[in-house]
């Protein structure tokens, strides 16, 4: 349990009610990304509060009222997953830079550049986040957020989201392996065997991934594979 000195405060406006929670900031913002941490280690006091710097608790009215329940740890819970984490400056610089990671790792897997066909390497995807001044919310899902910096960056770079899909021919030999790893990249839509023995197939594939995928191909099969991008 954090001592109340290093505490911070995580605050949750809800149900027209003010209440207020003594919080490890780390463990707290664990907790609200959906690790697994019991509530209990994150409180410095097990108190609700309506306002935690006067020591002024909520009442079981309020807590009824909002979380349907008196109980301190279901209600602190609430209040982390829901509310506002107070949060070091280290701790929103370092959370904000893990979610601009993941928001370019998913446009760089998605997006290809629909003039070449080709993907953009993440540099040009993060140099044009820069150039847009994009904003990352910490607290926000990738999901949330990848359409928004892509219509942003559309304006510095020619970019949209993509299947493509490339049609292979390997020797029979190498068909189980490729065969096997070919759903880590996208979906095969049509397969058949050639007369020679060796495997055909149509694979859809996020545009961005296409040098990886070919990479692996001529990996597993030693170089003996044959691709074509298919308008």
């Amino acid at each position: 349990m954090i001592s109340l000195e290093d505490a911070v405060i995580a605050r949750l406006e809800y149900y027209g009610e003010h209440f207020e929670i003594l919080v490890d900031p780390d463990m707290a913002a664990d907790f609200k990304r959906g690790e697994a941490i019991e509530v209990q280690e994150i409180l410095a006091v097990e108190e609700v509060f309506k306002d935690a710097n006067k020591g002024d608790k909520a009442s079981e009215e309020a807590m009824m009222k909002a979380f349907n329940t008196t109980d301190i740890l279901d209600a602190a819970a609430i209040i982390i997953r829901k509310g506002h984490v107070q949060l070091t400056a280290q701790q929103r610089k370092e959370m904000t830079e893990e979610k601009r990671k993941k928001i370019v790792a998913t446009i760089t897997r998605e997006a290809i550049n629909p003039q070449t066909k080709l993907p953009h390497p993440a540099r040009r995807i993060e140099i044009a986040m820069e150039e847009a001044k994009i904003h990352i919310d910490p607290f926000k899902s990738v999901d949330e957020q990848v359409n928004t910096v892509l219509k942003a960056i559309r304006i510095k770079i020619p970019i949209r989201f993509e299947r493509v899909q490339v049609a292979i021919k390997i020797p029979g030999d190498f068909s189980g392996k490729v065969y096997n790893v070919i759903p880590e990249f996208g979906k095969t839509r049509k397969e058949e065997w050639q007369q020679d023995g060796s495997w055909v197939a149509i694979v859809e594939i996020p545009g961005g991934v296409q040098d990886n995928f070919y990479r692996k191909l001529n990996e597993l099969t030693h170089g003996q594979v044959e691709t074509k991008l298919l308008k």
